[in-house]
């Protein structure tokens, strides 16, 4: 007999993931993965103002139809996980060892942590800005460098309030012995939310361990509504006496993925180790032929030819060979390599 724990215990098993997560109940909830793998998002795009002409036929400018962008949301972490409770240990152990219990504590301790690296690393690789420093912050410019993050999203229109800085106990502990600590508003504020310690240019500061900052990256700021972090529990059952065990076989699965919605991108900010961050790629156009040099270190090179960005757009390609593009069309390129951050957008036109 099995005890499915995905439909008894499902909202104590949520609320577990929700209240231990630094990442969860931080991220947009706008949009719904439940049911499917796969969600493409659609974003209309708007078009630059003309001068009104008091004759003719085109007096509000040329008419041209409405165009999106389109992003294509990929669920990719499907994780698992078995252990059993023998009978005889069990009962040594004054029962101590309750399946149920047994549940709460591998969420806590692997999967909430797992999600959350996850989360933190998909982020700052897909940032829409990633600025990077030659060396690491110091209690002398900390202070500063976080308001250049924060002034980047404010000059990209990005909503004052939901902003978070994720920052570890390193970067914390410098922002405490930073001269102008005394001239930060709210900093000692009561915790609200899990790793919530205060606030900083009006941001929410969430202290993480260090071992969920991706390596190289010293902070990283997401408005609220610019990062998902859909999160599933497809399957979690115990067995009670299953062939070949005196005692309980628990078995979970957990579904998630994170992800930086391109036309919300400028609303994630993370401030990276020059080294650890590619190069742009190289576009040269030459009779209506484009070529990409792929940066030293990169995997791959993805390029789109209709302007949108291809770190995000469903209309990006791998490059392969020599493009070719008509006059006016623009090329854009980023490269991509594990262990390295994002390269910034390369683009010509033609």
């Amino acid at each position: 007999m099995a005890v499915n724990l995905a439909t008894k215990y499902s909202s104590q098993i949520a609320e577990v993931f929700t209240a231990g997560s630094f990442v969860k109940g931080k991220t947009s909830s706008s949009f719904d993965l439940t049911g499917v793998k796969t969600l493409k998002v659609y974003t209309p795009l708007t078009v630059p103002e003309v001068d009104y002409t008091r004759e003719g036929m085109s007096r509000y400018g040329t008419v041209t139809e409405m165009q999106d962008i389109v992003q294509e949301l990929k669920m990719t972490q499907d994780k698992a996980f078995t252990l059993t409770i023998d009978k005889g240990n069990h009962l040594d152990q004054n029962m101590t060892k309750k399946a149920a219990d047994m549940l709460r504590l591998q969420i806590n301790e692997q999967s909430t942590p797992a999600a959350d690296r996850y989360a933190l690393k998909r982020f700052a690789m897909m940032a829409g800005t990633i600025d990077t420093v030659s060396d690491a912050p110091t209690k002398s410019n900390i202070v500063e460098l976080i308001s250049t993050g924060s002034q980047t999203l404010d000059d990209h229109l990005v909503p004052d309030g939901d902003r978070y800085i994720y920052v570890t106990s390193e970067v914390y502990k410098l922002i405490r012995l930073s001269p102008e600590f005394t001239g930060l508003e709210g900093l000692g504020v009561k915790a609200v939310a899990k790793g919530v310690c205060g606030e900083i240019a009006g941001m929410n500061i969430v202290r993480v361990p260090k071992s969920y900052m991706p390596e190289g990256c010293f902070f990283l700021i997401t408005h609220k509504n610019a990062v998902l972090m859909p999160y599933k529990i497809s399957d979690a059952k115990v067995h009670n006496d299953p062939v070949g065990v005196s005692g309980a076989l628990i078995e979970g699965r957990h579904y998630y993925d994170a992800f930086v919605l391109g036309a919300k991108a400028t609303g994630v900010y993370a401030l990276v180790l020059a080294d650890n961050k590619l190069a742009a790629p190289t576009i040269m156009i030459s009779s209506g032929k484009a070529a990409v040099t792929k940066p030293s270190n990169a995997d791959e090179v993805r390029y789109t030819i209709d302007g949108t960005d291809p770190r995000y757009s469903d209309s990006a390609k791998v490059y392969a060979d020599t493009v070719t593009v008509d006059t006016g069309m623009m090329l854009r390129a980023v490269a991509f390599a594990d262990g390295y951050f994002t390269s910034s957008v390369a683009e010509k036109t033609c």
